[in-house]
């Protein structure tokens, strides 16, 4: 019996019977751009109605402090371009590709920043919700029959943006109750947010945050300071969504596996994208946490780089069967696709991975 996606991901998500493992992805904006410009993809087309994803995600939330603050352009050039925004934030981006923005500067440095520049601001204004998008994708995942999650970003992703990496770490070391106090009202505030937008638009099938907690080899803090200073902000968020039965995953690049126990305690059912150049290990984790969460992505995306049949066969031949042992697996690289990707090698990648992912073969 061939499953919806509503219905695959959600047995998923809580381990139960499927016909076949999940199907999902992120690619870089660029990709998209390159393949529709070969003619694989006609301009506009939605990635998920085009490769027939089981879910759909929705980022209709602005988390920006000052909603008013027009940003400012400091300095352009041909390739890139440093603004100041809503955050007091001072980033250089790159304008010819997709890339993490350079951390230049940031306004807010310390606790008596933050109380001056940024919580007076952070209300639960209506401005910061785009309802239209979120009833568009909702309707369109409905329609297609595909799971659909909200999405955004989790504490530590947008205290990053407000301070950057540097200040927050410093402040979780020498300021703990300042960064938990950031965290907590951020937690506070996604909640107060999805209240109104759910109450008026209805809920999603599920809740999908973006948390980059860790770099290669090793986690942004330790995993004593994340059950301390963000666990509980984590707890607050995921266990709104979990109080109205709704599941929650939590992506996270880079090398987190030491805060996985504090996420599960904080009411995970996903963990995504399980980077596997920063040391994750997605065998690893499924033989220590299967029976208690799922699990998206893990398959190395450099195997796509080489455009390899071969090179891809043997990674997804390695994980797949294992890990779809539980029912608890969504296919996914380990980050986005990007362009040098080809789109015969991508759509490969998806007939191979689902292949060796049905159950009953």
């Amino acid at each position: 019996m061939t499953l919806t996606g509503i219905e695959r991901i959600g047995n998923i998500l809580q381990r139960k019977p499927v016909d076949r493992i999940g199907l999902f992805e992120h690619f870089w904006s660029d990709t998209q751009k390159v393949w529709t410009e070969q003619g694989y993809i006609r301009p506009g087309e939605n990635l998920a109605d085009h490769f027939g994803f089981d879910m759909e995600t929705c980022w209709a939330f602005n988390m920006v402090a000052d909603l008013d603050f027009e940003p400012q352009v400091l300095e352009e050039t041909e390739e890139t371009i440093l603004t100041k925004d809503g955050n007091g934030a001072i980033l250089r981006r790159h304008k010819l590709h997709d890339a993490t923005p350079e951390h230049v500067d940031f306004t807010v440095k310390d606790r008596a920043g933050w109380e001056a520049h940024i919580k007076p601001k952070l209300a639960p204004d209506r401005r910061r919700i785009n309802f239209e998008a979120y009833r568009e994708a909702k309707e369109r995942a409905r329609r297609a029959g595909r799971f659909f999650m909200w999405s955004g970003v989790n504490v530590f992703e947008i205290m990053k943006d407000v301070v950057g990496h540097e200040y927050m770490l410093m402040g979780m070391a020498l300021d703990p109750d300042w960064v938990r106090d950031m965290a907590m009202t951020y937690a506070q505030l996604t909640v107060n947010l999805q209240e109104i937008l759910f109450a008026e638009a209805g809920w999603p099938d599920g809740i999908w945050y973006y948390e980059d907690m860790g770099f290669k080899q090793h986690p942004f803090m330790s995993p004593r300071m994340y059950r301390e200073i963000i666990q509980p902000a984590h707890a607050l968020s995921i266990g709104f969504a979990k109080a109205h039965g709704k599941p929650v995953v939590m992506h996270s690049c880079g090398y987190v596996e030491p805060l996985v126990p504090g996420m599960i305690a904080a009411g995970i059912d996903c963990l995504q994208v399980i980077e596997v150049k920063a040391g994750m290990d997605l065998l690893k984790l499924y033989k220590n946490f299967g029976d208690r969460i799922s699990f998206m992505g893990g398959i190395d995306v450099r195997t796509l780089y080489t455009n390899d049949r071969a090179v891809i066969d043997a990674e997804l031949e390695a994980k797949i069967p294992v890990v779809m042992q539980n029912y608890g697996y969504v296919l996914h690289s380990d980050h986005s696709i990007p362009n040098t990707v080809y789109y015969e090698t991508y759509r490969y990648f998806i007939e191979k991975g689902l292949t060796l992912g049905t159950y009953g073969v």
